[in-house]
């Protein structure tokens, strides 16, 4: 998969051509305003360039979760004000529920090249989670050129992500999806030696495919978070109360018999701090002590790694060349129980490696921790990361044309 051979945006003329791009605009909104705005800024350089091109650019993206059709809450309009700051110039929203209505095709009719339209939320069109041809064959009415840029929506076969390129001759990827590719495909295919993935988050279940082919791939795979308990239960330890997936015992097992089998390293925590329960709220102060991973009490739990297993990942990390990480080492929510995955992140942000942060939670620790600056590719997608070191192949992906 690494370095897929993709129509890029660069490879495409859209002089005077309609451009309609996917983006990944679900951003946080509070009160009709947006919180964060790091998924629009990293959709600019994509549009910047059809923009210049002479393209006529409209925008697509999904919105949260409507349930029932067109929500006001759900609406695209804050995101067109604030991209219309960004990029200095009008970009037309055209307000319509049924995304590509009597508004949209005016809207669209009435551009010069260089001008920008944003759609509405895609997914006021039910069609759209289903990849019902109509909207699909809508979309494709008002336009020349498909361009994938959502990198976080191409492990959905959606209508806008997916269903389009049955009707659209020309598509390519946007830079977003380029680097996403060429930092998480290579990471996965064709990495520089010594690799280190390291896995955390509460549970196996969601990374049993994952586990199983980093292990394949990678030199050391590091386990932290609360999925680490299910491990130390499989190698026989007392995790106390701490999160233990109990159906999953037996494919930890495996897992451990698997790298001794492949000769790769599979580092545990060594010890693990403690607490008498869950935080409630989530940040609320909390008593912790630290203990060795074996010797939890039967009526604690583990909420973060120790300060042994901060050391002895950090160095772990030190020597190598290609890191991926995918999940917090502990409740990184609360700042008594998030020294794990600030010790991480440290250690990555000193390291000379190429660093690459797997998107969801982790991406969201090294933004709030202040490391982002300091790591090589953090990732757009949560669901779709996860689905790329998985191995799988992403619909978004597939759909779009190979170079010739």
């Amino acid at each position: 998969m690494a370095g897929l051979n993709k129509v890029t945006v660069d490879d495409i003329n859209v002089k005077g051509k309609r451009v309609l791009v996917r983006c990944d605009f679900n951003v946080p909104l509070k009160d009709g305003v947006i919180t964060n705005d790091n998924r629009i800024v990293a959709a600019l350089p994509t549009i910047k360039k059809l923009i210049s091109d002479g393209g006529k650019v409209i925008l697509c993206s999904h919105l949260g979760k409507p349930k029932n059709g067109p929500e006001d809450k759900f609406s695209l309009a804050p995101v067109a004000a604030r991209l219309s700051e960004l990029l200095g110039k009008e970009v037309k929203f055209a307000k319509d529920d049924e995304v590509v209505g009597a508004n949209a095709k005016a809207a669209v009719a009435a551009m010069k090249d260089g001008d920008v339209v944003l759609l509405e939320n895609t997914r006021f069109r039910k069609e759209e989670t289903k990849n019902i041809e109509d909207f699909s064959k809508d979309l494709a009415s008002i336009t020349d050129v498909f361009v994938m840029d959502a990198f976080g929506s191409a492990h959905r076969a959606h209508c806008s992500t997916a269903g389009i390129t049955d009707y659209i001759k020309e598509t390519a990827v946007g830079y977003l999806m380029q680097k996403e590719i060429q930092y998480l495909g290579n990471a996965v295919e064709d990495p520089v030696r010594p690799f280190v993935a390291i896995l955390g988050g509460a549970k196996v279940a969601d990374k049993l495919n994952v586990i199983s082919n980093l292990l394949e791939k990678c030199d050391t795979l590091i386990i932290g978070g609360g999925m680490a308990y299910t491990f130390l239960k499989a190698k026989g330890c007392e995790v106390g109360t701490s999160l233990v997936d109990l159906e999953k015992v037996d494919y930890c097992k495996e897992m451990l018999e698997k790298a001794e089998k492949l000769g790769k390293k599979l580092l545990l925590p060594v010890d693990t701090t403690i607490a008498a329960s869950f935080p409630d709220p989530i940040d609320a102060a909390i008593e912790v002590s630290v203990v060795d991973a074996d010797k939890i009490p039967a009526d604690k739990m583990g909420l973060d790694i120790g300060t042994k297993t901060q050391a002895l990942f950090a160095e772990a990390v030190k020597s190598a060349k290609t890191v991926v990480w995918n999940g917090p080492m502990g409740v990184f929510e609360n700042p008594i129980l998030a020294k794990g995955t600030i010790a991480v992140a440290k250690a990555l942000a000193d390291t000379d490696a190429t660093t690459i942060i797997g998107g969801g939670d982790s991406a969201a620790a090294v933004v709030q921790l202040g490391f982002a600056d300091k790591m090589s590719h953090i990732s757009t997608g949560g669901g779709a990361s996860l689905e790329y070191l998985e191995g799988k192949v992403l619909p978004g992906v597939a759909v779009i044309a190979e170079k010739k």
